[in-house]
């Protein structure tokens, strides 16, 4: 994989006022703002604009996405080794957006943010949002920047829905899509860890209804939550080549109810990190945006060809055959119904023991794959036929 960067990144924050009109309408049917947007570009706009790619993030993602902050090395992006010079999105040919989701807590407006009617930060009185409502507010970015058609827009997982979200919502703005281990809406199964996990976080006698801000968090709930959430990333088959059933320094039980195998230490590593950076408020939320996605029931009356014929752009699906968060049967379905509906599809499930987790780690066969849907679809858009 290239290793060239970006070099350093500056976040930066567009106010939705700044375009006149400071709320939008959620799909729950309230008026919400006013809404701050972080966000992250690289590489530059051409001309005619037609070189824009938006990335989306998954559940515990940021408008981060490559480069880094303050000094080179430092705090790298999440798809750092995907995005720059030469690499699958290539910042010498496209000019990259990535922004931070609403009800996020890495610089978008969300339950951490401060109520401008109280002063005090919205907690669990900030509204319910949708996959959609998260879109919306990209859409509102996007006019901002001046740009009115997308070149691809691009999500793995929960970043994948937005993908989704955005070639239904906007079918005439983005030109292509990229959607990876994503799927079109969220199963029992699915919606059930996210249960389990917001659980986790409300039953901690920290959360205090959502008011912990300013005192304890709710350090316990938040980090079993996210153990819960990161069984899920992996698979049995990764699993076992990392852990097995070894110990964590020791030769023998010990047989009490200490943390004695590599795994556990290893989940109660990701909770304990995932409490410093992620906040509480926001997990519930987010995770609950996701059970809410049926793309088939919102935009087809529960039929995913119908919700799909209104669709224009090219789609890259990507599944790894690892993945039983989103296996690639659900990618499947969303195949089935563009192909039925006549849509320009390409389709590959990818081999790989990494389960869910496969899109951030297998870098050179994605990129080898999306690098050529790309300029595939950026000649198409200027007359040059197929790459």
């Amino acid at each position: 994989m290239n290793d060239k960067s970006v070099g350093i990144v500056e976040v930066k924050c567009f106010n939705l006022s700044d375009t006149g009109e400071s709320f939008i309408e959620l799909d729950s049917g309230k008026r919400f703002g006013p809404i701050s947007v972080a966000y992250e570009t690289y590489g530059s706009l051409n001309d005619d604009k037609s070189n824009a790619i938006l990335i989306c993030h998954a559940l515990s993602g940021s408008a981060h996405a490559a480069g880094f902050h303050k000094k080179e090395g430092h705090n790298p992006g999440w798809w750092e080794n995907f995005v720059g010079p030469g690499k699958a999105l290539d910042t010498d040919k496209y000019f990259i957006i990535c922004s931070n989701i609403l009800g996020g807590c890495m610089g978008t407006t969300g339950p951490s943010s401060t109520d401008p009617e109280t002063g005090n930060p919205y907690g669990i009185s900030f509204p319910v949002v949708t996959i959609g409502d998260m879109v919306k507010v990209q859409k509102r970015l996007i006019d901002h920047l001046g740009i009115k058609r997308l070149l691809n827009v691009i999500g793995g997982s929960m970043g994948g829905m937005q993908a989704l979200e955005w070639i239904l919502r906007y079918p005439d703005v983005p030109m292509s899509c990229a959607i990876i281990a994503a799927t079109s809406r969220s199963s029992a199964q699915s919606i059930a860890f996210n249960a389990v996990g917001r659980k986790a976080i409300i039953s901690d006698k920290r959360w205090k209804d959502g008011n912990y801000y300013g005192g304890d968090l709710p350090c316990d709930g938040v980090a079993i939550a996210r153990m819960i959430g990161h069984i899920t990333y992996l698979s049995e088959e990764s699993m076992h080549k990392k852990f097995g059933r070894r110990l964590q320094d020791k030769e023998e039980f010990s047989y009490d109810f200490s943390n004695e195998f590599q795994v556990e230490s290893y989940l109660d590593h990701q909770g304990n990190k995932f409490v410093e950076r992620f906040d509480a408020n926001s997990y519930l939320y987010v995770t609950k945006s996701m059970d809410y996605f049926d793309a088939g029931e919102i935009y087809g009356g529960g039929k995913l060809e119908t919700a799909f014929e209104n669709i224009k752009a090219r789609s890259l699906i990507l599944s790894f055959t690892s993945d039983w968060l989103f296996p690639p049967h659900q990618s499947k379905e969303i195949v089935d119904a563009l192909m039925k509906t006549g849509k320009d599809i390409t389709y590959i499930n990818i081999k790989s023991s990494y389960g869910h987790d496969a899109f951030l780690i297998e870098m050179d066969t994605q990129a080898a794959i999306i690098s050529k849907f790309l300029m595939a679809t950026y000649n198409k858009l200027h007359g040059r036929g197929n790459a």
